[in-house]
């Protein structure tokens, strides 16, 4: 009797045939089953010889995934080839040892005896690492003669030409560049795209009215329109321009952004400088207190009505002030008030700062660096930071709390590809989210928890404290250094989480967290708010648990309940954490115990008073030990996670916490000072594990390096996950974060509840 086959088994089976290769795509986006439109990647197969022959490594790709298996996913077998012959067939994972070794290898995949599409061919690696080159920027003066050189710093990803692998945005930073809080001029940022050769494709300059650090540029590269190609997002300014080369290397055009013609009428122009001088701001203040009679806040009477009111001493002035007078309360605030306030406030110093100007936000075309779209950047700085609570506390921070900003990529209808930049997080706490659609942005939401309402802006708590909005008020100081979008409500869409509060897809506040303060702290009994960290890690931590977790640290100290948390993703409650009453500055997440069920979790205090601890998913203390806390990566044959360690010059290495050493990158440097992070983490070829992109010493090139741990593990690349894609692209922001899928991913993994 002959077997009829079901339609849809045959169906199923030739659409896995018919798409394995970008070339046969209907679509140049490939759909996930929440639907959301994700790249149509390629094969990804990437060789690399080692002492025992040649390591081959291949994506899965997400619609070929049929099933589960007790170790991984079900799916086609691999035909593998090496310098044209058929050396193997693979079936349960995406990768091969070749003992013997060749020169050129291919693979393809095989259902129900049916191959598919050969993969393009790859020649192996010299070892386990490849260096893509580099062209670093020339070096600087600043005004005030300090010479400045570039690194490499920040990466990102994405198909800028449609050819289904990835292209490599590198972000430049000057050798001063600067924390938000320090003083001093920096070099301009330089934001570079290469091909996987090197090649050099676009340069963005974003000229000397965007200060180089850590909190100011975050850049987003991902394909917005669905068009199959990848836009590149980020804050500029009047000077910002865009230099693009030809295939020889050679400069092809230069172009500044589009100014709005209101600015261009009111006389700024992309030659213009705001930096300050040390003169220049004490210009500045002078201004500042001529108008001080006018202020908003003084006229309504919510703020003394003299600034002598405010520094706490005898009147002195009529108002509004003349200009002598004016420089003289400037004399008082820089030279006694200031210092009195701290001995860390030298206001006679502060320069470099940018804190006037127009700000925009422009759309890049990935593959040719054109200019798309420049509108201006929401919300603006409003003023130095005087609203934003930066002159309020002891340290005095002008520039500070006003130029944080967080940028990053959500699925905020299931669908689409949203931008989402954000403004503020110590006090004013700010979020925009919008579409491109491949012709124009659309502003789709904007969340503001308002100014954080002060007795008087040059002494007042403002940490800690509501804005003025009703519904967004309670925002205020509950941002991290990063911000993830993930599936925290299950409906399909993602959620923004901000550190401590949680905006749902619709802009709507979704919650805020909170606790009570416990015995030694500054207020037993209170309610506060958990409040900002430095670390922030969302995914499923508990499979034993419904829905997705979130670990963060808090740096309250005594003003906050807990120094460390993990809580339910959805509702914001505090599942276990711990008072520490101290800034808890680092903390991670890994499956570092295989022997234990889920994640585990740990913590630890900055300024070498050690670790705070590691806790099992459930909240059982495991060690008073813990792993590094820089950056974690998928490297292992068995899913359990490693850390990357290294620092400022220690070179970095890749250590399992129960086996050691893995890899030692010689020769090569993490970024971003004592965070340590590499230029990139991610499964940006091979199968599912990451690699590890850091920059050599001298940045003369990007060093990838791939694992050639065999594993039997077979899932789809991590890119074809949703969360997990969004968090790479925002991983270069501010103080990097890990990606995370969207599922349960550890050595105990269910392989039948991993989504298809």
């Amino acid at each position: 009797m002959t077997r009829v086959r079901p339609l849809f088994a045959v169906l199923t089976a030739l659409a896995i045939v018919l798409s394995t290769s970008p070339a046969s795509a209907t679509s140049p986006t490939e759909a996930s089953p929440g639907g959301a439109r994700l790249e149509r990647l390629d094969r990804g197969l990437v060789a690399a010889r080692t002492t025992a022959g040649v390591h081959l490594s291949w994506r899965l790709l997400r619609h070929e995934a049929t099933g589960h298996t007790d170790t991984g996913l079900a799916g086609p077998a691999f035909a593998v080839y090496r310098d044209g012959k058929k050396i193997a067939t693979v079936t349960d994972s995406t990768n091969y040892l070749d003992a013997e070794g060749g020169s050129e290898y291919r693979v393809a995949p095989v259902v129900r005896g049916r191959q598919g599409d050969l993969s393009k061919p790859v020649s192996p690696w010299a070892g386990g690492s490849y260096d893509l080159p580099l062209r670093k920027p020339a070096d600087g003066v600043t005004p005030t003669g300090e010479a400045y050189t570039y690194s490499a710093n920040d990466v990102s990803v994405g198909d800028v030409d449609g050819d289904g692998s990835y292209e490599y945005v590198v972000k430049w930073d000057p050798s001063n560049a600067k924390d938000v809080s320090q003083i001093g001029y920096t070099g301009p940022t330089y934001v570079d795209t290469y091909r996987f050769d090197g090649t050099l494709l676009h340069r963005v300059d974003l000229g000397v009215n965007i200060r180089s650090g850590a909190h100011y540029t975050q850049f987003l590269v991902y394909d917005f329109d669905g068009d199959g190609r990848s836009e590149m997002m980020m804050k500029t300014a009047p000077g910002s321009k865009v230099t693009s080369y030809d295939r020889h290397g050679n400069v092809a055009s230069e172009r500044h952004v589009t100014m709005p013609r209101e600015d261009v009428k009111a006389g700024y122009s992309h030659s213009d400088d705001y930096r300050l001088s040390a003169a220049g701001y004490y210009e500045h203040v002078v201004e500042m207190f001529r108008g001080w009679h006018q202020h908003p806040e003084v006229v309504a009477g919510k703020w003394p009505a003299t600034l002598e009111q405010a520094f706490g001493i005898e009147p002195r002035h009529s108002y509004p002030l003349s200009d002598v007078d004016a420089r003289a309360m400037a004399d008082h605030f820089i030279d006694v008030y200031a210092p009195s306030r701290s001995a860390r406030n030298n206001l006679r110093a502060f320069a470099g700062f940018i804190v006037d100007g127009p700000e925009y936000l422009t759309v890049f075309d990935g593959k040719s660096g054109r200019e798309l779209e420049t509108v201006r950047y929401e919300p603006g700085r409003h003023d130095d930071g005087l609203m934003w609570g930066d002159y309020a506390l002891g340290r005095i921070e002008p520039g500070n709390r006003v130029d944080r900003f967080l940028a990053g990529v959500a699925y905020l209808d299931g669908k689409n590809a949203s931008a989402v930049f954000a403004r503020g997080y110590y006090t004013r706490t700010t979020l925009v989210a919008y579409r491109w659609n491949g012709h124009k942005l659309t502003k789709d939401w904007f969340v503001d928890s308002g100014w954080v309402p002060m007795s008087n802006p040059f002494n007042f708590p403002v940490h800690g404290r509501d804005g003025t909005s009703p519904e967004y008020g309670s925002l205020a100081t509950q941002g991290a250094h990063s911000l993830s979008a993930a599936d925290v409500d299950g409906d399909g869409k993602h959620e923004i989480v901000y550190g401590a509060s949680t905006i749902d897809h619709d802009g709507k506040l979704l919650y805020s967290s909170s606790g009570v303060l416990p015995p030694g702290s500054a207020d037993p009994g209170a309610t506060a708010r958990l409040g900002h960290g430095d670390a922030l890690h969302v995914t499923d931590i508990d499979p034993a648990r419904p829905g997705l977790e979130i670990h963060m640290v808090h740096e309250g100290g005594t003003y906050a309940p807990y120094g460390y948390t993990l809580r339910d993703a959805a509702t914001g409650e505090v599942l276990y954490g711990g008072y520490t009453g101290r800034d808890t500055g680092r903390g991670m997440v890994g499956d570092v115990l295989p022997d234990e069920p889920g994640l585990e979790t740990w913590a630890s205090v900055p300024g070498g008073s050690g670790a705070v601890g590691l806790w099992s998913a459930d909240g059982r203390p495991l060690s008073a030990s813990i792993p590094g806390t820089n950056a974690s990566i998928r490297w292992a044959a068995d899913l359990t996670t490693q850390i990357v360690d290294g620092a400022g010059t220690v070179t970095p290495s890749i250590k399992d916490w129960r086996r050691g050493t893995l890899l030692t990158a010689t020769g090569t440097l993490t970024n971003n000072g004592t965070k340590g992070n590499p230029s990139l983490v991610a499964d940006v070829f091979g199968d599912w594990r990451e690699e590890m992109v850091v920059r050599t010493a001298d940045s003369s090139a990007l060093r990838i390096y791939l694992s050639t741990e065999v594993t039997g593990h077979k899932l789809y690349t991590l890119m074809h996950d949703p969360q997990y894609r969004v968090d790479v692209a925002r991983q270069q922001t501010s103080y990097n974060q890990p990606a995370y899928t969207g599922f349960y991913l550890g050595s105990d993994t269910d392989w039948s509840k991993v989504p298809r």
